[in-house]
């Protein structure tokens, strides 16, 4: 099975709440993937940004509920979904990656699934498509698809 990192376009700067355009969309599409069957790792840039995430799905309604946790903390079992951030993520296997990272994780080939974002403003622009031309090279088949 071909590697396959999926880019979204991001058209609003516009903050959900506490949380940037990206990172809401990271949160629904985790929740999705969820859905779907698939095991995720949301790769955030830092612990901050790690613990936003957290507290965003906490915060949803019991309807939307998504089972997660933090890299590091201790669970009797493996959640769906890790929050990790860099330097800081537990060892399971995922299906999907979600990152939020301005670099490409080291760990990236590792996942068959990719999941990344560009954002409106033109500097996050440009560290996207840098992204984008690395995962090409990995040997990754790239799509775009508007957010």
């Amino acid at each position: 099975m071909a590697k396959q990192a999926q880019f979204y376009l991001i058209e609003t700067t516009q903050p959900q709440g506490e949380l940037s355009a990206a990172e809401t969309l990271a949160c629904d599409v985790a929740a999705q993937l969820w859905r779907a069957g698939k095991r995720i790792l949301l790769a955030c840039e830092t612990e901050q940004q790690a613990l936003r995430l957290d507290e965003a799905l906490w915060q949803r309604d019991p309807s939307e509920f998504v089972p997660h946790n933090l890299s590091g903390e201790a669970t009797n079992f493996a959640t769906p979904i890790e929050i990790s951030w860099i330097d800081k993520r537990n060892a399971q296997r995922r299906d999907v990656l979600i990152s939020l990272q301005n670099n490409v994780p080291d760990f990236a080939q590792s996942f068959n699934q990719v999941i990344d974002f560009v954002p409106t403003e033109e500097e996050q622009k440009a560290i996207a498509r840098e992204r984008y031309k690395i995962y090409r090279q990995l040997g990754f088949e790239m799509s775009m698809e508007k957010a």
